[in-house]
């Protein structure tokens, strides 16, 4: 497992972007609180944002608060002043706190928001954590977790994947319900934020601030963004319960945005120069307000988000990173579309939606580890959704469809180097499905490879449905998908040893709070049979 958690380099301290290197130094908690201010507060409680933890080890984790006693002021400060301040935390056995085993400081700098990201090592695994942060005033209580012990053997894992939570499509309910599920961890599959102006079709309702009212380019708005979705009690209470694991996908910095370009959406093709800056204040402004270690820091309009986290020789979760390495989308995108019907470019095996380097150190991945369970961390839909039920075939081109030699090349590996078990969760279409990934989706026959899940999203897209148009058509034309949905939710997993089960989770509406949830349907993988069976 890689832990990322050693000292940085020099070259990667002088090669970061807006912030300084000792700034963020200081804000991961590498350093205490020397040379920094105590806060004394004039306004507010500092904590708004509230508490978080992520990216769990066997012997620690990630710590993170920001402090906003003013968390929409808007130019993006958070009502903090223009100095370093220090942060206190402490991690106990006990939420009252009266069995402490580590206590330290770390400094909380405007280059970084006023954020901190303390690591704490040391600790015990598999165990139950408590932590909270000192500012003045005291934050509220978090509770978190440690992995198993590398070599351990667990009988279980619970876990829920969330994805897609535009703010102006409707209220966070779901997160509620997740804080009631006996969960061991939750993986976000990015578009935690959308970049769009929220005052513009608010299916909420809900009056907001003017700064509200400019879609993000800039480091002061993309933290104004995150301060308001993050100013959601439901989500404030999953985070304070369980440890996050973060990647994102397209809208936390533009819509379907390829590596260092936008060739769709609503800024298409900007200036190179002009799309690095935006990228590097929207990694900043992701890094600033998530649980994320050193190793996911910004370098400019860069950032390493692929990564491995074991939950001991149970399952593996690896997060790949689907955005920033492909080369832009295939076919012109469609036409404007989107979609395409008739396009050999999807097909070129020069094309790549993970990048060289990325898709090494995936496939070699799969060689090293021992888990019996392999989880793929995954933005966009693997398997090949077609729109057309006869012969030919009408696809999305920004997902893996437009990229088939990279997804041929993953699944292949995965056979070729005895993978046990992959299961691949994926998002970004705020739909559900399960399907069996196949060694060639043009062949019906073809030897089914892996299983996939696709999560819908939290809120995106209003209210849903269960089985739409869209999803007769796709049901029809695509004899590996085993199940359509179009509600709004989250998948709630359960693997142990023998099996894999995941829960399809949904609401009737999210345009209004206090949506009751259900589970719409639920499937199974069983242990050495790849593809996806109804539990």
């Amino acid at each position: 497992m890689s832990s990322h958690a050693g000292s940085m380099s020099r070259r990667r301290l002088l090669g970061l972007g807006g912030a300084g290197a000792a700034a963020v130094v200081l804000g991961t908690g590498v350093l205490g609180g020397e040379g920094a201010n105590a806060f004394a507060r004039r306004k507010g409680d500092p904590f708004t944002l509230g508490v978080a933890s992520g990216d769990p080890l066997p012997d620690g984790f990630v710590l993170w608060t920001r402090l906003a006693p003013d968390p929409f002021a808007p130019d993006g400060h958070g009502g903090m002043p223009a100095k370093r301040v220090k942060v206190e935390y402490e991690v106990a056995l006990d939420e009252r706190f009266r069995r402490v085993v580590r206590r330290g400081a770390a400094v909380a700098t405007p280059e970084l928001g006023h954020s901190v990201h303390p690591e704490i090592r040391g600790l015990e695994p598999g165990r139950e954590y408590f932590y909270r942060f000192r500012a003045d005033d005291i934050s509220p209580i978090g509770r978190t977790r440690t992995m198993p012990a590398a070599m351990s053997d667990p009988r279980e894992l619970n876990v829920a994947f969330a994805s897609c939570q535009a703010w102006q499509d409707g209220y966070f309910t779901a997160y509620d319900h997740m804080a009631a599920e006996d969960l061991d961890l939750i993986v976000h599959l990015g578009d935690y934020i959308y970049e769009y102006e929220i005052t513009a079709d608010n299916k909420r309702g809900v009056a907001v601030p003017p700064q509200f009212g400019t879609e993000a380019f800039d480091l002061a708005r993309y933290r104004l963004q995150y301060s308001l979705y993050k100013a959601e009690a439901p989500l404030q209470r999953a985070h304070a319960l369980f440890p996050f694991v973060h990647t994102l996908d397209d809208h936390e910095v533009v819509n379907d945005w390829a590596g260092p370009r936008v060739i769709a959406g609503r800024n298409p093709d900007p200036d190179p120069a002009e799309f690095a800056r935006r990228r590097a204040a929207a990694f900043q402004a992701f890094y600033e307000n998530l649980p994320l270690r050193r190793s996911q820091l910004p370098s400019g309009p860069s950032i390493r988000l692929h990564r491995r986290l074991a939950y001991g020789r149970l399952a593996d979760l690896t997060m790949i990173d689907t955005r920033q390495h492909r080369d832009i989308q295939a076919c012109s995108y469609g036409n404007g579309t989107g979609r395409t019907a008739d396009c050999d470019e999807r097909f070129d095996a020069s094309r790549t939606i993970l990048g060289a380097d990325q898709r090494r150190w995936l496939l070699d991945g799969f060689g090293k580890s021992k888990a019996r369970w392999q989880i793929l961390g995954n933005q966009v839909p693997m398997a090949e959704t077609d729109w057309d039920a006869g012969p030919g075939h009408d696809v999305w081109v920004d997902p893996w469809d437009g990229y088939a030699a990279d997804r041929d090349r993953v699944l292949a590996a995965a056979r070729d180097q005895g993978v046990r078990n992959l299961v691949v969760l994926s998002a970004d279409r705020h739909q559900n499905y399960a399907t069996d990934l196949k060694r060639d989706h043009a062949d019906p026959g073809s030897p089914t490879t892996a299983s996939e899940f696709v999560a819908t999203s939290v809120t995106s897209g209003g209210d849903g449905a269960d089985v739409d148009d869209l999803g007769r058509r796709f049901l029809a034309a695509n004899p590996h998908l085993k199940f359509f949905n179009a509600q709004r939710g989250y998948i709630r997993v359960n693997v142990n040893r023998e099996r894999w089960r995941s829960d399809f989770r949904v609401m009737p509406y999210v345009t209004r709070p206090g949506a009751p949830v259900s589970t719409r349907a639920s499937f199974v993988v069983e242990d050495r049979r790849p593809g996806v069976q109804p539990a």
